[in-house]
């Protein structure tokens, strides 16, 4: 049996913000920050907050913009922060809305119509609610039977989705797979922290995973390959329980951080050693694999894992492409990000898609055009 990758779609929201525009408005709350407690900074009992600069960030992450689904409210020095409303059955959810619209843009592509999808997984770092299911909800929006799922692993949560499609089909469960990636990241971000306000942008990426398909889009998978290890250093601790916990947390202390330098020396090495043994374990040599499509965290350590797989940090860029410069981090649909916009194999040529992230989790799938 032949299981394909035939066809994938996105959205993100036409509102960008670029560096520039980031840096001025957290410089600004910057000294509105430190003017107002000038006392408590004075005598200790508050940190004085620094200043951001593109160069920083540009160094960094190598990010340059990021679309946003709210502008105006993420630069207010008094919000900071996108403004949104509260799920509600009266409406479709944002990741629902979203997730619909990027699903029928690989639906098209991978020639595929609702009456030919069996499940419908929906994978995301950044959960919009607990039940019903959001994937249900685009189940039923797009008139589709059989079964569907959320499920959360992070920034891994695209790929492990994708690799639980493969397994359906592998199992006989299903022919079709649709695999929706929401993340609307912005609303999760404390704008007021200088080493995470320019991390984040908001899109969705959808898959169509389906057996015997020969789109024009169509790539086989050749293998997939998953691991997870244990660690905090990027972490959320906001859920359900925040309103029973007898402790004191706000709601900055509960959002997503994260100690970037642990992340960077941990996960680099992790990640290359994974997908060296991946590409031995099929007989692959590293130049086997024409494009690298990695989970979009930060423009270094993408650099950085392809250097250590191929043996030389001389390569040309287009091995492993970086919309992050031009979305941000997209949380667990970057790596499909990348897949979607610069997939132009030749017939036979392979590729490797993998993400990894907070868990650690880290999943790796090896395909080839067809």
């Amino acid at each position: 049996m032949q299981i394909h990758i035939a066809g994938t779609g996105i959205w993100y929201p036409k509102e960008t913000i670029n560096n520039e525009e980031i840096v001025s408005s957290f410089n600004s709350y910057v000294d509105h920050f430190n003017n107002s407690n000038k006392d408590k900074i004075e005598s200790g009992e508050l940190e004085k907050l620094d200043y951001s600069s593109t160069e920083f960030i540009e160094k960094a992450s190598g990010i340059k913009t990021r679309h946003v689904i709210d502008k105006k409210n993420i630069l207010d020095i008094n919000k900071m922060m996108p403004a949104v409303l509260h799920e509600d059955e009266s409406k479709l959810s944002i990741h629902a809305e979203v997730g619909i619209k990027a699903a029928q843009v690989a639906m098209k592509n991978a020639n595929v119509t609702s009456s030919d999808i069996d499940a419908v997984i929906l994978g995301t770092s950044h959960a919009a609610r607990n039940y019903p299911s959001v994937a249900i909800e685009i189940q039923n929006e797009l008139g589709i039977s059989g079964y569907a799922y959320d499920m959360l692993v992070g920034c891994s949560s695209t790929t492990f989705a994708i690799n639980n499609a493969v397994s359906d089909i592998s199992s006989g469960l299903a022919d079709t797979v649709l695999v929706i990636n929401p993340e609307i990241s912005t609303p999760f971000v404390n704008y007021t922290k200088r080493d995470i306000h320019f991390i984040f942008g908001d899109g969705c990426v959808a898959t169509v995973v389906s057996k015997n398909n020969t789109s024009n889009n169509s790539f086989r998978v050749i293998d997939r390959k998953l691991i997870t290890k244990f660690s905090n250093n990027i972490r959320s601790d906001w859920s359900y329980l925040a309103r029973a916990a007898t402790d004191e947390k706000s709601y900055e202390d509960l959002l997503f951080y994260q100690n970037g330098n642990s992340v960077f020396k941990e996960v680099c090495p992790m990640v290359a050693e994974f997908i060296n043994n991946q590409l031995k374990e099929n007989n692959l040599d590293s130049t086997d694999i024409k494009k690298f499509w990695l989970h979009q965290a930060n423009a270094r350590m993408i650099n950085l894992i392809v250097s250590k797989i191929i043996g030389t940090n001389d390569f040309d860029t287009s091995l492993a492409p970086l919309p992050i410069e031009k979305f941000g981090n997209l949380a667990s649909a970057g790596s499909m990000f990348a897949f979607n916009l610069h997939n132009d194999l030749e017939p036979g040529e392979k590729g490797l898609i993998c993400s990894f992230g907070a868990g650690y989790s880290v999943c790796s799938i090896i395909v080839e055009k067809i």
